[in-house]
């Protein structure tokens, strides 16, 4: 088994209330010559949890930082509609379900690997808005 010292927090970046699921995320993944779908768990709007890349593979979701982590995508992250420049908008759209799987899933992950995985969010590692917000804020209880 691999090392894995850290979970990573995603959105898919797709507008609130849109429903999207794993396999979709894969397809895209995939189309962009990857392997398989870079989060190895998605989460969606009713706070069920798909399963995506194997926890035993490296993931594609944080350039640079896949080797020892863990990555979690919930479905959202974008505003329902575009501003009046025609351009999507970040959003916190995580809904309680998908707040409580997350925790939930965060919880498991971390009794499996018997140690205090540290919890970060995507931008943290890069200029991009995803999650579409600070995970030290809305999971300041459990980092």
């Amino acid at each position: 088994m691999r090392e894995i010292n850290r979970i990573i927090i995603h959105c898919s970046a797709t507008p609130e209330g849109r429903h999207v699921t794993a396999d979709t995320i894969r397809d895209w993944h995939m189309k962009k010559g990857w392997s398989d779908i870079g989060y190895h768990y998605v989460i969606d709007l009713e706070g069920c949890i798909e399963a995506g890349r194997p926890i035993d593979r490296s993931g594609a979701h944080v350039r640079g930082h896949n080797k020892d982590s863990i990555g979690i995508c919930y479905i959202g992250g974008l505003a329902k509609e575009k501003n009046d420049k025609d351009q999507w908008v970040a959003k916190d759209t995580m809904t309680d379900q998908q707040e409580h799987a997350t925790r939930e899933l965060i919880y498991s992950l971390r009794m499996v690997a018997d140690k205090q995985l540290t919890l970060h969010g995507h931008n943290e590692f890069s200029k991009k808005a995803c999650p579409s917000f600070k995970v030290s804020e809305k999971f300041k209880d459990i980092l």
